[in-house]
C-alpha cells in the first residue's frame, strides 16, 4: 500500500481502500501514494478502525470486558508482549497497527485531499460498540499534487 510504484502518476479516477491500513505500521505513505496515483479530482473512499478500539486489551474484549491497556498509536510490534505477539504469529493472525486520527485524517489532508464525506459505524455486539462507533469511513477528493 505504501509503494504503488507499479502504477503511473494520475492513473486512476477512484481508489476504494477498505479497512486495510491497520496492517501497515505507517499510514501516511499510503495516503501519499493514493494521491500520487489518482488523477486530480479523483476520489479516495477509505475505511479504517477508530483508533480508540486499540486502547483496550483484546483478550479482555474477547471476554466482553473493556479494560484500557494501551496508549495510542498502537502497534503489535511494540504494544504487546513478545509472548502475545508470538502467539498471534503462530495462530496465523496478521499483526495490527492502530493509527491516530492525526495520521488517518490529517494524513489524507496533508497528501492533497479534501474530505468531502465522513461516516462512522459500529460492529454490533463487539465491545466497545455498545459505547462508540468502531469504524470510520471518509470520502476524499484529490485537489492538488504534492510538491
Amino acid at each position: 500500500m505504501g509503494d504503488l510504484s507499479a502504477f503511473s502518476d494520475g492513473m486512476f479516477d477512484l481508489i476504494v481502500h477498505p479497512c486495510s491500513n491497520l496492517f501497515v505500521p505507517h499510514v501516511r505513505p499510503v495516503w501519499r501514494e493514493c494521491a500520487r496515483v489518482l488523477k486530480r479530482g479523483g476520489v479516495l473512499m477509505a475505511g479504517f478502525i477508530n483508533p480508540v478500539l486499540y486502547m483496550f486489551d483484546q483478550k479482555k474484549i474477547d471476554e466482553g470486558v473493556l479494560e484500557v491497556r494501551h496508549e495510542l498509536p498502537y502497534s503489535d510490534l511494540t504494544s504487546i508482549s513478545e509472548e502475545d505477539r508470538d502467539s498471534y504469529i503462530r495462530a496465523g493472525e496478521a499483526l495490527e497497527f492502530g493509527h491516530t486520527l492525526t495520521d488517518q485524517i490529517g494524513g489524507q489532508l496533508d497528501a492533497g485531499f479534501v474530505i468531502t464525506g465522513f461516516f462512522e459505524d459500529r460492529w454490533e455486539g463487539q465491545p466497545p460498540a455498545d459505547y462508540t462507533d468502531t469504524y470510520i469511513a471518509t470520502r476524499a477528493v484529490k485537489v492538488h499534487d504534492l510538491k
